[in-house]
């Protein structure tokens, strides 16, 4: 429900924002629906992510000023209103001459996608990755950041009505190659390997059989990192790929890894900069979103939860 409640008092260490936009991801779906593993206690605002402009800070506040734009330092901080109290330690300050949609866009799929690039294996320019749901936020994500590395990507989506659009348009992310499910076990795969290494890296945002089709293309002693359970089916791994490959099995969930790095504020600086850097050369772009206003949330929580949907509901606040 949409509703008016009154603003908590401003701390010596709080800050008071005026959000700007917040998307809706599946995470916040999950978070309503009580099947995600971090609940917020209720009543509870929803939102994981977004961008806010500073308007007042407390006396003991020193590395925010109003003006400056902020976005979640945690996740569950309540993003979908229109303003919010805030301790400062659980906002980050972003430049403010970022594309509101990019900055809204940043705490969740672009770090997800950084750290899985960075964290499993030790990629070089020239290396290849594999990812399924190449279409969602984290994998347009992957493409561009990869592309900025000059690591090749291969992208799997679900075949659908409008597929050369979008092949189209994740080639021009920069997207080396798209390919459907059902071609994951044909032979063109072949034709792909023969100007690109095999990957080291698989990432794993679906799970079922087409994930197992996914990790056969994997070198021998790569990784697969399931970060996403899309399909809702279990992944399946012949045991001769964990024998004869010697495959490694991970799991990704970017709220852990804030928990585990919360006092080493040196590798969230760095991520968040290289981001930030390559926003503002333009490597890298906030994800397909519709723009929706606050009154209209029940249709954007509609949208979000229909199969194919391409575009990132961004409510506006």
């Amino acid at each position: 429900r949409l509703k008016d409640i009154e603003l908590a008092k401003l701390g010596d260490s709080d800050v008071h924002v005026k959000m700007l936009a917040a998307p809706i991801n599946p995470a916040d779906i999950n978070m309503i629906q009580g099947t995600y593993p971090n609940l917020s206690p209720l009543p509870a605002v929803g939102g994981n992510e977004g961008v806010g402009e500073v308007l007042e800070v407390g006396r003991g506040v020193a590395a925010l000023k109003p003006g400056d734009w902020v976005i979640p330092a945690t996740n569950a901080l309540g993003t979908w209103r229109t303003q919010g109290v805030f301790p400062e330690e659980t906002l980050l300050k972003v430049p403010s001459d970022m594309p509101v949609l990019c900055a809204a866009t940043l705490s969740v799929n672009p770090c997800t996608a950084f750290r899985m690039l960075a964290d499993f294996e030790t990629l070089a320019p020239g290396d290849s990755v594999i990812q399924n749901a190449a279409n969602s936020g984290v994998g347009q994500a992957v493409i561009q950041i990869a592309k900025a590395s000059g690591i090749k990507t291969i992208n799997v989506v679900r075949d659908r009505p409008d597929l050369p659009k979008l092949v189209e348009r994740l080639m021009a992310l920069g997207a080396d190659h798209v390919i459907t499910e059902e071609m994951l076990r044909k032979p063109e795969m072949k034709e792909i390997f023969k100007s690109i290494p095999k990957p080291r890296l698989a990432l794993n945002c679906v799970g079922g059989k087409s994930t197992t089709e996914m990790l056969r293309h994997l070198q021998p002693k790569g990784t697969m990192v399931t970060y996403g359970g899309m399909a809702r089916q279990p992944l399946m791994v012949p045991v001769s790929a964990f024998i004869f490959r010697d495959v490694r099995l991970r799991g990704f969930w970017m709220t852990q890894w804030r928990k585990d790095h919360a006092q080493d504020q040196e590798s969230v600086t760095t991520m968040m900069d290289t981001l930030c850097q390559l926003i503002q050369k333009g490597q890298l772009t906030a994800p397909a979103c519709t723009e929706v206003p606050l009154q209209d949330y029940k249709a954007a929580l509609e949208n979000a939860m229909k199969p194919f949907i391409s575009s990132k509901q961004v409510l506006l606040l």
